[in-house]
């Protein structure tokens, strides 16, 4: 329901995206390379063999065996006595209570980690997401400051001209000069934020990112559907794939508990064997050289174990009640970071109509302020400080604008709904 809401709205008004590389291009490249998701995919893979290794003592166990001796015998008339024998034998687990726990214990660390896979999938989407757009953002930081730079410059050499007619004074010049020399500083340092952006997107794909296509100007403004932050809470509460992992944590600790505790009750197998053996000089015994089957029932009562039962039970009730309050915790924490994304893509579509109004507001207060600069009714200070909020607020709309999509975007990861469907939707509003 939450996804669909914000599919259909993403969807709806977006264009054809054009050429350049886009953010499914950079998702699809990172989920072959990224390490981190690498790497939670081998955890999956080792707590998965657990379960193997749990059930193989309640399957059939076989062995087989040979064995060759031979005896030197002190006054014997052959001087020596040698014997040979095989054998085989087959053993199974009829009742053990404490071994079915622990595979049970097993699986449910088995699908804590599925769940924990599943939340480094959904951190993907995000950190490709973010890491996209932080390139866009400082594409257009720079871009902004670029533009800055050149236009105080402008108004260096006007200043210049201006006192070399004696129309202005050489304070308007220095001023000019100061103004120009800041944004040329941080037309350098936007340069060396964008060369990092870009590495950055590189260290999660392995591939250095090409020229990306940016947002179009018109966004679907929607607020989260449904519109109440509560049902977003719930969603999240039920279906987040943290905490699902951590409930199967305590799930596994609670069959420990259940393992540790049955340490104390006997368990019953049943086996049975088959040998064959031989001696010379021939011994006297019936059985010499003939095969022997042997059928049986073991029944297995443990009575003292130095209290390392005791002290089993003691640390599984212990690790239990760690892992009751970490699910605790992540539920807090997740239920305070649904609230607080709830709320930026709400604040997110009142800042980006104001930053959106700021800019066009800045675009006439240069102008005016250029034609009364030329009539004398502003001064340079008020030229230069125009340029100075145009670039500004172009800046506050860029930030604005992308921090409203990635909010959308960590809306649906803390609700665990999240995937590859939500990027495709953002990336149709990429041109």
């Amino acid at each position: 329901m939450f996804r669909t809401a914000i599919l259909a709205a993403l969807l709806a008004a977006a264009p054809m995206a054009g050429h350049g590389e886009d953010l499914l291009q950079a998702y699809r490249q990172a989920r072959a390379a990224d390490p981190v998701l690498s790497a939670a995919d081998a955890a999956r893979r080792v707590v998965r063999e657990g379960v193997a290794q749990a059930r193989a003592p309640l399957l059939p166990q076989a062995s087989a065996g040979a064995v060759f001796d031979q005896a030197d015998v002190a006054g014997s008339a052959t001087g020596q006595n040698r014997s040979r024998g095989v054998s085989a034998s087959l053993n199974q687990v009829i009742v053990d209570v404490s071994k079915l726990a622990q595979l049970g214990a097993a699986r449910a660390q088995a699908d804590s980690q599925d769940a924990t896979y599943r939340a480094a999938e959904q951190a993907l989407f995000v950190r490709v997401a973010g890491a996209y757009f932080d390139v866009l953002t400082a594409t257009d930081a720079l871009a902004n400051v670029q533009a800055n730079e050149d236009a105080f410059r402008q108004q260096v050499e006007q200043a210049d001209q201006r006192y070399r007619n004696g129309l202005s004074a050489a304070v308007d010049v220095e001023q000019a000069r100061a103004y120009h020399a800041s944004a040329r500083s941080n037309t350098i340092a936007a340069r060396k934020a964008l060369a990092d952006a870009r590495e950055a997107l590189a260290e999660i794909t392995a591939a250095a990112p090409g020229t990306l296509l940016s947002l179009r100007e018109a966004l679907p403004m929607d607020p989260p559907v449904p519109a109440d932050p509560q049902a977003w809470v719930d969603a999240a509460l039920a279906n987040n794939p943290l905490l699902l992992a951590q409930r199967a944590t305590i799930a596994a600790a609670e069959k420990n508990i259940a393992a540790a505790r049955a340490g104390h009750l006997p368990s019953l197998s049943a086996g049975v064997g088959v040998g064959r053996s031989a001696a010379w000089p021939v011994a006297a015994s019936s059985s010499d050289g003939r095969t022997v089957t042997t059928l049986g029932l073991v029944l297995s009562v443990p009575l003292f174990s130095g209290g390392a039962t005791e002290s089993l039970q003691r640390q599984a009730v212990a690790q239990r009640d760690g892992a009751r309050d970490e699910l605790e915790t992540r539920r807090r924490r997740i239920t305070r970071d649904v609230l607080d994304r709830y709320r930026s893509v709400v604040a997110g579509i009142g800042q980006t109509e104001a930053t959106h109004t700021a800019v066009d507001a800045a675009r006439k207060a240069l102008a005016s302020t250029r034609v009364g600069q030329g009539l004398g009714t502003q001064s340079m200070t008020d030229l230069l400080l125009a340029i100075q909020t145009l670039a500004s607020t172009q800046s506050a709309y860029s930030v604005a604008r992308h921090q409203f999509i990635l909010s959308r975007l960590l809306l649906q990861q803390a609700a665990g709904a999240v995937d590859e469907a939500d990027l495709a939707a953002i990336n149709a509003l990429l041109q």
